[in-house]
């Protein structure tokens, strides 16, 4: 057997494939995506997160299902290709290696901003090199630094949540909802919370790594999901409850600027270090994905073959893995993609899309497929929800997979 062709080893158990989850949700996005979110909802907050919510909740049953049926590295790529066709399995493919590519970037240099502003650059560029390495020496290895991450992570929102609603400037009053922001702020406001859901597919990108998938995957998606929730259930109310919509929505670091008007700003730094941490969570399980991704691509020869190399030893797709590392490395070096990335909410949207889609194939009966349906129609009224140009650069990427796609010779189905 090539290495090209071998399979990877299943480590992976439901306690295991629930941390990898968790880490990729209960990452930086909950620390920044409050703010821009109570921007476009003002009050409709809480119902932005709960919209948000149900749709990454017929995402993760479509994707389990799916995941179970075809327990293989590559996620919704793998999903849309068997059940859909070619085209439609590498559009979801590509949305998610380019979306999320820049996603690592912004993601290590969050890093850099948070752990030494004046060198952020260089910090991403470390952060990046050091996960690669951890990521390169076993999946194991990753599952381990994960759980660490994640206990840490928790440890710090929960004070968030405990100094918060505990203080005298708490006031219920300031979580009414109402939709003086309109339906179309609430809908761009989910569009963006959205952003912080959307890891549980990390763990059917690992499928070819689970131990018993057909059992695991579906237990382990629903789980993280759920966990992850009620976490950002509860910092939204406490946040909200200190700052009301208007000031969460000026707030520059919302966390840190709740702890501060709950008047324990000792507790400030530690939540800077809780986002500096979180992100590093975030970019170990992007980073992962991203390079099971390429692996399944590279199998199909979408991606250069070589990619689809398996590491003897380590049992990891080393080529897939390094080169992932050595572009968001270059990005986190030379372009600063923070303020950019709105396209990656589109370009995940997209990929749970292809997901509910493949998954309304696989049973015939309406019961089976009202969750499929209500997913689908949900990520595409949030993907063109989001900012004007978040949905313009993310169709103009999405074309660029096409033409790729077309410059190959392949035919599209129709």
């Amino acid at each position: 057997m090539t290495p090209a062709s071998s399979g990877l080893r299943r480590t992976l158990g439901l306690g295991d494939a629930v941390v990898v989850g968790l880490g990729s949700m209960i990452g930086a996005g909950v620390f920044v995506a409050l703010a821009p979110a109570a921007r476009a909802a003002g009050p409709g907050l809480l119902l932005a997160l709960a919209v948000a919510a149900v749709v990454a909740y017929c995402n993760a049953m479509s994707s389990a299902r799916l995941a179970a049926r075809y327990p293989a590295s590559g996620g919704t790529y793998v999903y849309g290709r068997e059940r859909l066709g070619e085209f439609w399995g590498y559009l979801a493919g590509w949305a998610f290696v380019v979306g999320k590519t820049a996603s690592c970037a912004a993601m290590a240099l969050t890093v850099g901003a948070y752990v030494w502003p004046e060198q952020a650059h260089a910090v991403a560029v470390a952060a990046v090199l050091a996960l690669t390495a951890v990521n390169y020496g076993g999946i194991q290895k990753s599952a381990w630094l994960t759980r660490v991450i994640v206990a840490l992570v928790l440890a710090v929102l929960a004070s968030v949540v405990v100094v918060s609603l505990g203080s005298g400037r708490a006031d219920a009053g300031r979580l009414d909802i109402d939709l003086s922001g309109g339906v179309g702020g609430v809908l761009q406001a989910a569009g963006l919370l959205f952003f912080a859901f959307a890891g549980y597919a990390r763990v059917a990108t690992l499928g070819e790594e689970v131990r018993d998938p057909q059992r695991t995957i579906p237990r382990a998606i629903p789980l993280a999901l759920g966990l992850t929730l009620a976490v950002y259930g509860c910092v939204a109310v406490a946040v909200l409850s200190v700052l009301g919509p208007a000031g969460l929505g000026q707030a520059t670091a919302p966390l840190a600027d709740a702890v501060r008007a709950a008047g324990v700003p000792a507790l400030a730094p530690v939540v800077r270090v809780g986002a500096a941490v979180a992100a590093l969570g975030s970019l170990l399980a992007l980073i992962l994905g991203v390079s099971r991704t390429t692996l399944a691509m590279a199998r199909d020869r979408h991606l250069p073959r070589a990619l689809a190399a398996v590491h003897p030893r380590f049992q990891v797709p080393h080529r897939a893995e390094l080169a992932v590392g050595a572009v968001v490395a270059v990005l986190a070096a030379t372009v600063d993609v923070r303020g950019a990335i709105g396209f990656s909410s589109f370009g995940v949207l997209v990929y749970y899309a292809v997901a509910n889609a493949s998954a309304w194939t696989l049973d015939p009966s309406w019961v089976s497929r009202v969750v499929p349906a209500l997913g689908l129609v949900g990520c595409v009224l949030l993907a063109f929800s989001l900012p004007a140009l978040s949905v313009v650069v993310g169709v103009g990427v999405l074309a660029v997979g096409v033409v790729a796609y077309g410059v190959r010779g392949q035919r599209v189905p129709l």
